[in-house]
């Protein structure tokens, strides 16, 4: 998603009330079966100066960098990474699920990927390819300790891809995999876009986007401006674009464009052009991936709903989990619904184990 001239300058004010001395305490007791003590507990880790934050360095056909990941508390059992989208987007419209996670005791882990803002960002092109990326999130795995008997992987979007080629690979040192809101196919999902997503657009905006795209200018201002104004808000985050959250801004403010453009295309409407990701289709494969698996679709989402409860039946030991007020971002416009079926997916293979 390209950093969004009509989302810039926005700003978001948050506030809370500071707990009583009582709430603070009982807080940091075991309640409802989690040890919060335990579960903040830094102590004897490496990165407790930092606060959770590693750099992790990755070696790649081109040289040795480094990516950034942040540790976020402590349990065993149930420790996820988090892999954003774009490509080339950054861990910040993750941090919804500090309202979430900690509260059922669950580990997380944020990760800028190679290329996103957070962590180094070369200009050797060759690295933007999905055999690189599954082998640093292997890099990063083996890094954080993580193994077979904890590490669950949600990849959102782009993250969805990278999960699923990476369980293809690696799925003998996965727990559980949730694929949330992306397509097994780029070319299904780009059907989707053009055949039942922009005939709902105003007619006048989709015949100017259409004309647009007949001359080839993606990259225009005037269609990006476009497909924001009248897609984003319909079917990327169901929210007007002034009230989008601080993490969605800077997510978008900090994404690496070239990545994004070289491999998805300039807008999150469909994957055009030359966009290396444009013939991705892992559909038949999903019978391979046998660990437990979460298929997450949402109702306004980019992606078709029914063709991700599909995924989840081609999964052998998948399900599927509905967003009926989501969109592609549906942690946001449809959060306490998402999470739950996140949650409950986490404890429910944890507790089979």
């Amino acid at each position: 998603m390209k950093n969004l001239t009509l989302l810039l300058g926005l700003a978001l004010l948050f506030g809370c009330s500071p707990a009583s001395t009582n709430e603070t305490a009982e807080a940091s007791t075991e309640t409802d079966g989690i040890n919060y003590e335990e579960y903040l507990d830094y102590s004897g880790m490496e990165d407790k100066n930092s606060g959770g934050v590693r750099r992790i360095t990755i070696n790649t056909p081109s040289g040795d960098f480094q990516v950034w990941t942040k540790r976020v508390g402590n349990n065993p059992t149930k420790k996820v990474l988090l892999l954003h989208g774009g490509p080339g987007a950054t861990h910040e419209y993750f941090e919804v699920f500090d309202s979430y996670f900690p509260k059922e005791g669950i580990e997380y882990y944020y990760y800028d990927q190679l290329g996103s803002h957070f962590s180094d960002q070369p200009e050797d092109t060759s690295l933007w390819n999905i055999p690189r990326f599954v082998e640093e999130v292997e890099q990063v795995r083996q890094a954080l300790g993580l193994n077979k008997d904890n590490f669950y992987i949600l990849g959102h979007s782009w993250g969805g891809i990278l999960g699923i080629e990476y369980a293809l690979k690696y799925q003998e040192n996965l727990k559980g995999l949730i694929i949330s809101n992306m397509m097994s196919s780029i070319p299904a999902y780009v059907k989707y876009a053009e055949e039942e997503l922009a005939p709902g657009l105003p007619a006048d905006a989709l015949a100017e986007i259409r004309e647009l795209e007949a001359a080839g200018q993606y990259t225009d201002e005037r269609y990006l401006e476009l497909v924001e104004t009248h897609y984003y808000p319909k079917h990327v985050l169901r929210m007007p674009l002034a009230e989008w959250p601080d993490p969605v801004i800077r997510a978008l403010t900090n994404i690496n464009y070239g990545i994004y453009l070289m491999m998805q295309g300039p807008s999150e409407f469909g994957v055009v052009g030359d966009a290396t990701l444009k013939e991705w289709d892992r559909t038949e494969d999903l019978a391979k991936i046998t660990v437990p698996t979460l298929s997450i679709g949402a109702e306004y989402d980019t992606m078709d709903p029914e063709f991700m409860e599909m995924m989840a039946g081609k999964l052998p030991n998948g399900s599927y989990h509905y967003c009926p007020e989501g969109a592609h971002w549906a942690m946001y416009d449809d959060a306490d619904n998402y999470f739950k079926g996140v949650i409950d997916f986490v404890n429910e293979v944890d507790a089979a184990k």
